[in-house]
């Protein structure tokens, strides 16, 4: 279960790097509601995708 749960973080993290990337860069989604909502949040999901990342390959 505790690696369904980090793949499951990994993939939530790369769906929103793609939709607030797409949001900053283009405006698709939300229409460029807010440029430091969007850095934050596409930092916000680049960490969880680390740490998902390094907590599934310590369960290796």
């Amino acid at each position: 279960m505790p690696k369904a749960l980090c793949i499951l973080g990994m993939v939530i993290a790369l769906l929103l790097l793609i939709l607030f990337g797409l949001d900053l860069a283009l405006g698709i989604p939300f229409s460029k509601a807010s440029s430091a909502m969007d850095i934050g949040l596409i930092v916000a999901a680049a960490i969880l995708g680390y740490l998902s990342w390094a907590t599934f390959r310590e369960q290796l």
